[in-house]
């Protein structure tokens, strides 16, 4: 599978669902782990651009980003990496979203405020 670098620079990230321990199975709640043995987070974040378009992802990360709902975020490493898969004879597809990591964006307002 080929893994392709995704340009956050002109995107602004927002998380719409908290970090949740992404699954293997849902029928025996398995929890996945990457090649070290670090549990994979799944964040919602929605994508916006200049014009106003907006994509909602799910992002895998390989820590708990301790992040929560509303806060800015920016992706640090982000791929993408197509899929396909074939179910009982229903053809699936999509493109699936892993960031090396996702940081929180503090605003120059807030840390202004933070420094008084």
């Amino acid at each position: 599978m080929r893994n392709i670098p995704v340009d956050t620079t002109a995107l602004t990230f927002v998380c719409v669902s908290p970090p949740r321990p992404k699954l293997v199975s849902q029928e025996t709640g398995e929890i996945k782990v990457d090649k070290e043995g670090n549990t994979v987070f799944t964040v919602g974040l929605s994508a916006a651009d200049a014009m106003g378009r907006v994509e909602l992802i799910n992002v895998s990360v390989s820590h708990d980003p301790d992040l929560t709902i509303g806060q800015v975020v920016q992706p640090v490493g982000l791929i993408g990496m197509a899929w396909e898969q074939n179910t009982g004879g229903r053809q699936r597809w999509g493109i699936a979203y892993r960031a090396k990591q996702l940081n929180a964006v503090t605003s120059a307002v807030a840390a202004a405020a933070d420094a008084a």
